[in-house]
């Protein structure tokens, strides 16, 4: 009893740090597949909305949507890792991801105890996107390559409103990454950018990407608890950082440059990583810092 005693009292200065500030969870990988994992995170989302936090979710869902495109007969193609989105897997990506997997987050976070409600961008005009436009060029002496992914987006813009409303009404805002162009078409919108784009408009005090892997490592492959973006930044430059760590990184140094305070890269197979990252000393990822 004595250790969770102390567990208790060192989470007790941070749940009164963190009280009524706006958190941002990016939610994939693992942790939307195992079961287990699966009713940790909705208990801790749960917890974090009764002491006091503003916890808004983005997820996503690409195992999810793979599965249901096999069963249909649609065959997926993807460029530099990138889903090329026709109009048919856009309906498909459209319905699992608004549709499927929201609504099974939702439930699950409901089964707790919590108020979850569940939005694509689309409602209430909540993600305005545009067309993304990919250039590559791998030999300076050749023309870049122009990429068309289809029905991919980016963010142009975010309509908070509706998430603030949402969470000063005691409600969980479960955001499934789907956007909007002007003239009404939809966009699928990586859910790394998309959780950037939101912490960012909501001047939140954290934005938590689970991921699959510990978080940032060095050259010994030891996790970094905590860097400065200008440290990461030659990181990437080294070459000490590549892949796909880079996107999320970049993702994580866009919400720092727009006034969110600190980012955090965790691995979600951990159960009840958001608690550890949040609520003890050593947390248990990579905190990126101005």
């Amino acid at each position: 009893m004595t250790n969770i005693a102390d567990i208790l009292i060192e989470a007790l200065p941070y749940i009164r740090r963190f009280y009524g500030m706006t958190i941002v969870i990016k939610y994939g990988g693992h942790a939307m597949v195992d079961e287990q994992l699966k009713e940790d995170f909705a208990r801790d989302i749960t917890l974090l909305k009764l002491i006091g936090l503003n916890p808004v979710i983005v997820h996503g869902g690409g195992p999810q949507i793979n599965l249901v495109l096999e069963r249909m007969g649609i065959t997926s193609k993807f460029v530099r890792g990138m889903r090329l989105t026709d109009a048919p897997t856009m309906d498909v990506v459209e319905m699992v991801l608004g549709g499927k997997v929201n609504k099974a987050i939702v439930n699950q976070i409901n089964q707790q105890g919590g108020k979850a409600v569940g939005l694509t961008g689309k409602d209430g005009g909540l993600i305005l996107a545009r067309k993304l436009r990919i250039t590559h060029q791998e030999d300076e002496n050749k023309p870049p390559e122009i990429i068309d992914p289809g029905l991919v987006g980016e963010v142009r813009h975010v309509n908070s409103e509706i998430i603030h409303t949402l969470a000063e009404n005691g409600f969980i805002p479960v955001i499934a990454p789907v956007g909007v162009g002007e003239s009404g078409e939809t966009y699928n919108i990586n859910a790394d950018l998309v959780a950037s784009w939101i912490a960012m408009s909501l001047s939140a005090e954290r934005l938590i990407l689970l991921t699959d892997v510990d978080g940032v490592l060095d050259p010994s492959d030891s996790l970094i608890s905590s860097i400065d973006a200008k440290t990461i930044r030659q990181m990437i430059e080294a070459n000490a950082i590549s892949g796909g760590m880079i996107p999320k990184i970049e993702c994580a140094l866009d919400a720092l440059n727009e006034g969110v305070r600190k980012a955090h890269i965790i691995n979600g197979k951990k159960r009840h990583a958001l608690l550890l990252e949040l609520f003890t000393d050593k947390g248990i990822g990579t905190e990126v810092t101005t």
